[in-house]
């Protein structure tokens, strides 16, 4: 059971269980900003935007991931991130997040204005920012 200062934290994507525990706070990216959640956060669903997520599980250095689009849950003291991508920040690769970077701007100019692939090549692109942002690229 969590206790007073801490709240029990997963982390999902379609591949499955990232992380399953407890933490004393959570920093991420959502939509309308960036957000700390600590232990009784008021309810919350929050669209994620590409970021690195951080877990503070009580030492002194946070939990790092990179992060793709996705959603946050909270409710009930227990906080869900459902995400379509979870990375340690040392399995990204500069040289490849920039070829997407590429390939992702080069769809998007070629891309019907309010199309499907416009949306998805947009996607595509904020997430090759913001991982190169957070390998150091």
């Amino acid at each position: 059971m969590a206790g007073e200062s801490t709240f029990e934290v997963e982390v999902l994507t379609p591949e499955g269980e990232v992380f399953n525990g407890e933490v004393s706070q959570v920093s991420t990216r959502t939509a309308g900003g960036e957000i700390g959640i600590l232990a009784n956060h008021a309810p919350l669903l929050a669209a994620l935007r590409p970021a690195e997520l951080r877990l503070y599980e009580g030492g002194a250095e946070p939990r790092r991931y990179a992060q793709a689009h996705g959603w946050l849950q909270v409710f009930g003291n227990r906080t869900r991130l459902l995400v379509e991508e979870v990375l340690d920040p040392g399995e990204l690769d500069t040289g490849t997040l920039k070829e997407q970077l590429a390939d992702a701007e080069q769809r998007l100019g070629e891309a019907e204005e309010g199309s499907g692939a416009q949306g998805r090549a947009a996607k595509d692109r904020d997430r090759a920012e913001a991982f190169l942002a957070i390998a150091g690229g």
